[in-house]
């Protein structure tokens, strides 16, 4: 199983670095190119993957140092996926001082029966300086930015960013909290039936889960004796494994049965099937996405949490919406830079730079200038991102107001999460070291009835 595992995550992170694509795709793709379904060796990839990547900054700047005058991307990328996550497990897991001498032995064991040892052969001299250095040098002669990027594991162009955004207090406990693994929440699903049914269903399968206060089907997952996807009442479309602050958006549009409602950007389907269940099943809501492959699963959960209403269209949201429709509601999530979930996206965050956000608001605003073309007079609007930048949040919607005079924004309800930045107080914003879930925004407009 132990070299299932680590045959995966070298592979993925290798996947990662040469096509940038996240972790999520790249272990998916391993998984089915290796032909390899052990749960345990999945399971395993996955948090090494992912914490190896949480970390990258340290553990490259790290490897670096040791290898000079070398460097890590003289090496294949088997062997460079190899050295981080050899440093990961030996070094960042270990809390940096802590040695396990044999346990670095049998890892180099088994990363030399996968790679081979004469792959290996031209960094076994690194691997023991890599145990006897320490990563705490690599804190001295940097500036506060770089120490706290180093040691909360940011870019430290984001470290600035947050510094002059929520001041250096507010902004340490928003990166600390944004380097840790969130909480996993789920919604249950009564389109399959009754909030009590499915609570006892859960606790036949022990998984134990706590009511998230201001939300009506969403539950804080606290144990399980197996991993959610593989449980029955998953399978049967009972819940759905979904952030509170994407839940929080459903609740915020608030949905009535009957209407006519426009999702963009609706794949994978955490969106469409909340509002299809807020909606009990009854109107018509017209999903869109781009991506064919992300739509696919849109189809997949859909059927399985047993919506009825939904109808899929793969087209761009940057362009004119080929539906003819008065939408009653536009739900748009349009997709961001992701600084408020890179504690569940952690390469996300070494794929920006400093002008992400700007780049990413004129697509936001495309979407959006589009998507309201399709709105009815008196109609509501939601915007949402898993960002916290104010280029793509109170920016663009204050630029949005200032052309559509037609729109205003509304109340929210309910109440969780704090005001929006700018003057903008009728926004919601969520951060993870204060609600314990995704970084996020919600904005509510209404549109004028003439």
């Amino acid at each position: 199983m132990l070299k299932e595992a680590w045959t995966l995550a070298i592979e993925a992170l290798s996947w990662m670095e040469k096509e940038r694509i996240s972790e999520r795709l790249a272990l998916a793709r391993t998984a089915k190119q290796l032909a390899i379904d052990n749960v345990d060796a999945l399971r395993l990839a996955h948090g090494l993957v992912c914490e190896t990547v949480r970390c990258r900054n340290l553990i490259d700047r790290f490897i670096n140092e040791v290898l000079k005058p070398r460097a890590l991307s003289d090496f294949p990328f088997g062997v460079q996926s190899f050295l981080r996550l050899y440093v990961y497990q030996t070094r960042v897991a270990k809390n940096w001082d802590k040695l396990d001498l044999e346990g670095a032995k049998s890892i180099v064991k088994v990363a030399r029966s996968i790679l081979g040892w004469k792959t290996l052969q031209p960094v076994e001299h690194y691997l023991g300086l890599l145990l006897t250095e320490s990563p705490r040098a690599l804190l001295n002669n940097v500036n506060d930015e770089e120490r706290v990027g180093l040691l909360t594991y940011h870019p430290t162009w984001f470290v600035r960013y947050c510094f002059r955004l929520f001041g250096r207090k507010e902004a340490l406990a928003f990166l600390e909290a944004n380097a840790k693994t969130p909480p996993t929440y789920i919604r249950l699903n009564t389109l399959r039936g009754s909030e009590e049914e499915i609570l006892k269903r859960l606790e036949g399968e022990k998984v134990k889960v706590e009511k998230v206060e201001g939300l009506r089907y969403a539950y804080k997952v606290l144990a399980v004796k197996q991993p959610l996807t593989r449980t029955r009442s998953f399978r049967e479309g009972l819940f759905y494994i979904q952030d509170k602050a994407s839940c929080y958006a459903a609740e915020v549009a608030d949905p009535k049965p009957g209407m006519v409602l426009l999702d963009v950007c609706a794949a994978p389907g955490a969106k469409t099937t909340y509002l299809a269940q807020l909606m009990q099943n009854r109107g018509i809501i017209y999903s869109i996405d781009y991506s064919r492959r992300r739509m696919g699963t849109w189809k997949s959960e859909v059927a399985r949490m047993g919506v009825e209403i939904a109808e899929p269209l793969i087209a761009d949201a940057c362009n004119h919406l080929p539906v003819a429709v008065e939408a009653d509601m536009v739900v748009l999530d349009p997709p961001c830079t992701s600084t408020g979930a890179f504690a569940k996206i952690p390469s996300a965050k070494w794929r920006l730079t400093a002008r992400s956000a700007e780049k990413m608001a004129e697509i936001q605003w495309q979407m959006l200038e589009n998507s309201t073309e399709k709105l009815k007079p008196g109609g509501v609007l939601i915007y949402s991102t898993c960002s916290i930048t104010v280029e793509e949040n109170e920016m663009l919607i204050e630029r949005f107001l200032k052309w559509h005079p037609e729109f205003q924004l509304a109340e929210i309800n309910p109440k969780i999460g704090l005001p929006g930045l700018r003057g903008l107080t009728r926004c919601q914003r969520l951060y993870p070291h204060i609600h314990e879930c995704n970084g996020f925004f919600i904005a509510k407009l209404l549109k004028s009835k003439t």
